[in-house]
């Protein structure tokens, strides 16, 4: 499913038009991303958490050349979904 699929759901299911749909799509998507920049937590209820992990400086190996490679720590973002969200999604999928 893409943005495109999602805008056309909704659209049809609010009675918006495509185009008032996608711009409150891009303004979720947009307000969540500046949020994770300030390293802030989103959380929503009944479907996850969206959060900033530190990733720790960490060797690896490049499997090419069999070089050990220094990976610098750095900042990742992460979402964990609900409870909820992954009992409905294991129910629907396991039927």
């Amino acid at each position: 499913m893409t943005k495109a699929d999602i805008v056309d759901i909704i659209s049809s299911s609010t009675g918006l038009t495509k185009v008032e749909t996608e711009a409150v799509v891009n303004g979720f998507l947009e307000t969540v991303i500046d949020a994770m920049k300030r390293g802030e937590t989103i959380e929503l209820r009944g479907f996850g958490s969206f959060k900033v992990v530190k990733r720790a400086q960490r060797v690896a190996r490049n499997p090419k050349t069999n070089e050990e490679v220094i990976v610098p720590e750095q900042y990742a973002p992460m979402l964990k979904m609900s409870k909820e969200f992954k009992e409905a999604v294991n129910r629907s999928v396991s039927d």
